[in-house]
């Protein structure tokens, strides 16, 4: 599946500042919520629903709701934790999951440490919430994860990208569906987005 690529003059706006060094650590979490809100908009676009039945003020009309098992978001400890309101802002009841992976600076290879997902995985739309899709790394094993569990239908919400993350997610797993804010220009030989914004869980809770 292809990725989807926000455009909207507002995401451009925001991400100046939030990749802008000047930016303080309250301001960055507030854009990264003020972004996350977008992304999730364009996330759950597809989400399926079902006709109700309802009663206006005026009359009685048949209207549209979102199905009743409620989805999950997953969260890529750290900096994942950063997307959970802005999508709880527009999935309220949704169950959320976590999973703690750090990457090896030196090898650049994922490590797991943290899993805790809600039941009923094979039946839910599950999005992966993991800011920076860098090497794609991450983001695959915490796909390979969910799908371990059981899981089938997996969105990945990312605010940037980089071109080599979105062909590492794609190929190790077809199914995918990848929303991202943006896609940057390349890795560095560190397996850092650039431009990027650096680190994102660092600015996020101020352990730069």
């Amino acid at each position: 599946m292809s990725h989807i690529v926000l455009d909207h003059p507002l995401v451009q706006h925001k991400l100046s500042f939030l990749r802008d060094r000047k930016t303080s650590g309250s301001q960055f979490r507030q854009l990264v919520e003020e972004l996350g809100l977008l992304l999730a908009v364009e996330a759950t676009r597809d989400l399926p629903t079902e006709p109700v039945a309802i009663e206006t003020p005026l009359e009685r009309t048949q209207a549209r709701r979102l199905l009743p098992l409620d989805p999950v978001l997953v969260p890529v400890l750290r900096a994942g934790l950063g997307l959970v309101k802005p999508f709880l802002q527009l999935l309220p009841t949704a169950k959320v999951g976590h999973l703690g992976l750090y990457r090896d600076h030196n090898t650049l290879v994922p490590v797991p440490y943290y899993r805790n997902f809600p039941p009923i995985l094979e039946e839910r739309r599950v999005f992966v919430l993991d800011p920076m899709l860098a090497t794609g790394g991450s983001a695959s094993e915490a796909v390979r994860q969910l799908k371990a569990a059981g899981a089938v239908n997996i969105t990945l919400a990312s605010l940037l990208a980089a071109p080599e993350g979105i062909q590492r997610v794609i190929y190790d797993h077809p199914e995918l569906r990848v929303v991202v804010a943006t896609v940057d220009r390349c890795l560095n030989e560190r397996g850092y987005i650039l431009p990027g914004l650096g680190d994102a869980g660092d600015r996020m809770f101020g352990t730069t």
